[in-house]
């Protein structure tokens, strides 16, 4: 991850939680009261997070030690300790839920993904994450898609090429659309088109499109399309993507299967921090 992005990111959401000053905090303890403390996964999960965890209280105090007892990608069970932490009491309540807000949906993600990868396991399909990520989080949940063991899809606009349903209909059809983009864009640049349709799945390969993606399309369907692609392009799958579909998704000869769901309706992993 960019440090400087990092940073800039860590202080806007402290500069939120903490306002002008942690008033409960500050009235109940002297700045040099010192704490330890423990982090507990309350469920299962894959840790993904705890250098972000550390970074920020390293902005808030230098004087905070956090130990952890894991590296992002472990498995921890409920009930285990994650990291062991130690500092002046009003930095540790400070940056508390900030840390851990951070630290609960970057594991969420991880934990969520790597059950998407596990189910692929027999297989040589790759699973994905999508642009459906926080508005300014984009860099720590497609981490974290990765601490899972997922890929990561396209960061932004400006880093590949991807013809969508409203560029086809505004540009007249997928011929124009890729005919104006590989007129501009570096011929080293892979050039994806989505497709509903046998027609336009068609239409992508007279293009020469690179990657097909097959959008909302049944399992018979995209069964019939890999045949028609036939090895010309890659095939990704988007649209309705569950953890109960993707086995059977590769079966069919799939490529790549991207699921928006890794990352835009996660469930944090409840982890606590213990004071004493």
């Amino acid at each position: 991850m960019n440090k400087l992005a990092l940073d800039e990111l860590l202080r806007l959401a402290l500069r939120e939680d903490i306002g002008f000053g942690d008033i409960t905090s500050e009235t109940i303890f002297a700045e040099d009261h010192i704490s330890q403390g423990y982090l507990l996964a309350k469920e299962n999960m894959v840790l993904a997070g705890i250098g972000v965890f550390i970074r920020v209280f390293a902005l808030l105090d230098d004087r905070v030690i956090v130990t952890p007892h894991y590296v992002d990608g472990a498995r921890i069970a409920a009930g285990e300790k994650i990291a062991f932490i130690e500092g002046p009491t009003r930095a540790l309540l400070a940056g508390e839920r900030v840390a851990i807000n951070l630290l609960q949906r970057m594991s969420g993600i991880a934990t969520k993904t790597s059950r998407y990868v596990e189910a692929l396991r027999e297989s040589n399909t790759v699973i994905v994450d999508t642009r459906k990520t926080t508005p300014g989080m984009r860099m720590l949940e497609k981490y974290a898609v990765t601490v899972g063991g997922g890929k990561n899809h396209r960061y932004g606009l400006d880093d590949m090429v991807l013809i969508k349903d409203n560029h086809i209909h505004t540009a007249g059809g997928i011929v124009p659309a890729v005919n104006k983009v590989r007129g501009r864009i570096s011929p080293f640049m892979k050039i994806e088109v989505e497709a509903e349709t046998f027609e336009q799945v068609e239409e992508a390969l007279s293009a020469g499109a690179d990657v097909i993606m097959l959008d909302n399309m049944t399992l018979a369907d995209i069964k019939q399309a890999v045949m028609l692609i036939n090895g010309q392009a890659l095939v990704e799958v988007s649209g309705n993507v569950t953890l109960e579909k993707v086995a059977a998704l590769a079966d069919v000869g799939v490529d790549i299967i991207s699921c928006g769901a890794l990352t835009h309706s996660v469930k944090a992993i409840d982890i606590s921090m213990k004071l004493y």
